[in-house]
């Protein structure tokens, strides 16, 4: 459809040109050959409305609007480098034309040439700002590149023009998951042993109901930073998660950076004591301080609560609403959370970004440092953007403490999307990067969980929607739930692989080695030269050890056509020195290893090195890969991880 509506556009441009200058000599041949392509199109030949085109071009090759239509057939067509060549004389006689912009933008795109393809689909954008198209194409550009933050801006800026995009909101959460992913990379090389990654870790221990694990973690953070703001109240939740009420209470009480996640501490232990009103008092001044905070956060409060607590508290509020004893704005997100539907938060714009905002200032740090300390965090942000919602290095002439700030309050607020920016420019100044990286994975988690939100209302149905909906719960470690919604994706789009390989995935997690293995397989009649798909049949092979057939699929994901991201690379060469160690090929063994001990965080691949050097008699080497295994076993335990990955893999130091 897009592309026929483009085309009935240009052929009205057409039909006029070709009326008032006609070819010499052949007074009907050019409109003969418009209209044949006309009815090529409508009989969906493209093929044929391409060869017309032709034709036409050398009756009149002055016409951008013809070349246009030609492009627009060739790519339809697939024909895409014929395509470009087509658009670009287009675009050369006429520069200002949408469609030829925007299409070469396209076809580059398909060419895999994205830098190329990226000035056109920016001026696109620029001459016809309504049409969603072009910052859709421009943001997958900026994906192939990597360029996340530039591919975010560019998907919300289609989702504001047509909030009905699935595509768009399917795009935005890719790319949200994408830059979580690099920047957790960034962090765990980086910053692996700071206050940030360690605050990190225990979030997520904490979504997954580690409360012990998370506390260590928590705990671990305040170790590397006294002063880094939350993680006493963080600890708080941990300790009331875990009976622990006057524990929690002395770690709200240690909280000395204002935090206001404090107040719901003590808004949850008031419930648990049966304190309903008082617990009601504190929600009330936290929603008057911002409204922001606290539909993004009292999730966190309510999640704390038995089933018990939360329908006392509900019917409490109710009968408070009725005596009109609660901001009227408050009733509806409190209640909907209480009943376990949680309204969703601001979405990709400026918790003040009404248009009471007030106009342009400078920002003001002091007001801001002050509001952020009393809790008023979308004030917080007002402060150090007034009147606009863009960022730049020159902003705070570079300083990465306000940008910092403003992360942390918009992220607070609610206001991811800002919090994401601030957070990118913070991370330029490499003594804030754990900082910056910190808040920019939480904010695109939560960029990610509204895109994807909106995506599935949009296609409830969606193969897409039953894959991620099979990723969450896989993560999550539910396998029955994870292989259901993979099966059903799998149902919906048979010829997609991408859906048999979360099933395999679940399946191998599962200890469903049989079943996982056949399901890759089929997968790979599919897409039999996938990277990721061969690295998985290897993975299930060496679990039956079956070494010969693992190789055959480690080699092949390595010398795959689309080679796999360059940080599992250690870990596929891993894998092949146990093929090679098991093989009686020790030499061979030893080079993959080596080629793998940067993916070793526990010792185990030093281990299973220096094993290997024992079977080849250099007792030195595999001494030293013994300290090293030490070494690393030791920092893990520090981190407090209870169970190594491959839990298969021996640990002790005595080697025989």
């Amino acid at each position: 459809m897009r592309i026929l509506y483009s085309i009935t556009l240009l052929l009205l441009c057409i039909t006029a040109a070709g009326a008032s200058a006609q070819s010499d000599g052949a007074p009907d041949a050019f409109d003969d050959l418009l209209l044949a392509a006309r009815q090529a199109q409508g009989r969906n030949d493209y093929a044929a409305a391409a060869g017309y085109y032709k034709q036409a071009v050398r009756l009149r090759a002055d016409i951008p609007e013809l070349w246009a239509n030609l492009g627009l057939m060739q790519d339809a067509t697939g024909s895409y480098a014929d395509a470009v060549a087509s658009f670009q004389k287009a675009e050369q006689l006429k520069p200002s034309l949408y469609v030829p912009n925007l299409f070469l933008g396209i076809d580059y795109l398909h060419l895999n040439r994205a830098h190329d393809a990226i000035p056109f689909l920016q001026k696109a954008e620029t001459l016809n700002s309504s049409d969603p198209q072009a910052p859709v194409t421009l943001g997958r550009a900026y994906n192939s590149l990597g360029n996340f933050d530039a591919a975010r801006s560019a998907f919300q800026r289609a989702v504001t023009l047509d909030p009905k995009n699935s595509s768009a909101w399917y795009s935005l959460g890719i790319t949200a998951l994408k830059e979580v992913e690099a920047n957790g990379r960034k962090l765990s090389t980086n910053g692996a042993n700071s206050a940030y990654a360690h605050t990190l870790f225990a979030e997520s221990l904490q979504e997954q109901a580690r409360f012990k694990q998370a506390t260590t973690e928590a705990q671990a953070a305040l170790a590397a930073d006294p002063h880094i703001p939350c993680v006493h109240a963080q600890l708080g939740f941990l300790y009331l998660a875990q009976g622990q009420k006057d524990t929690a209470l002395r770690e709200f009480g240690a909280e000395t950076s204002g935090c206001a996640l404090v107040g719901l501490g003590r808004a949850q232990l008031h419930l648990e004591m049966g304190e309903d009103n008082a617990a009601l008092l504190l929600l009330v001044e936290l929603w008057k301080n911002d409204s922001g905070f606290v539909v993004t956060h009292l999730p966190l409060l309510v999640n704390g609560l038995d089933a018990t607590h939360k329908k006392t508290f509900a019917e409490f509020v109710d009968s408070k609403n009725a005596a009109g004893a609660i901001p009227a704005d408050f009733v509806a997100p409190l209640s909907a959370t209480l009943r376990g539907s949680p309204q969703p938060a601001k979405e990709f714009v400026s918790a003040n970004s009404s248009g009471d905002r007030k106009a342009a200032t400078m920002p003001d740090v002091a007001a801001a440092t002050a509001d952020a300390r009393a809790g008023r965090y979308a004030h917080c942000a007002e402060e150090l953007t007034p009147g606009t919602h863009e960022l730049s290095r020159s902003t705070f002439q570079g300083n990465g403490d306000t940008f910092l700030l403003v992360a942390s309050c918009a992220f607070m607020a609610g206001d991811y999307s800002l919090a994401a920016k601030s957070s990118k420019l913070a991370a330029a100044e490499p003594a804030h990067e754990p900082a910056a990286l910190y808040w920019s994975i939480k904010a695109n988690e939560k960029l990610a969980f509204l895109a994807f939100s909106h995506f599935e209302e949009l296609e409830p149905d969606s193969p897409k929607t039953h894959l991620l909906l099979g990723d969450i719960y896989r993560q999550r470690q539910l396998m029955e739930e994870a292989e259901s919604e993979y099966k059903t994706a799998s149902a919906l789009a048979p010829n997609d692989p991408a859906p048999l390989f979360g099933l395999a995935s679940a399946y191998s997690q599962d200890t469903k080695q049989e079943l996982a293995l056949s399901t890759v397989k089929t997968a790979l009649g599919i897409s039999p030269d996938d990277p990721d798909l061969n690295l998985l049949a290897g993975e299930i092979l060496i679990e039956q050890y079956k070494w010969g057939e693992a190789e055959d699929y480690l080699k092949r994901s390595l010398n795959a056509q689309h080679p796999l991201k360059s940080q599992i690379l250690p870990h596929v060469h891993v894998l092949l020195g146990k093929v090679y160690a098991q093989t009686d090929r020790p030499q061979e063994a030893v080079h993959e290893f080596q080629m793998g001990l940067s993916s070793d965080d526990d010792g185990t691949v030093y281990y299973q090195l220096a094993r290997v050097y024992l079977r080849l008699g250099n007792k030195d080497a595999a001494q030293d890969a013994i300290e090293h295994s030490k070494n690393l076993e030791q920092k893990r335990r520090e981190r407090a991880v209870v169970a190594l990955q491959d839990s298969g893999t021996s640990t002790s130091t005595d080697i025989p």
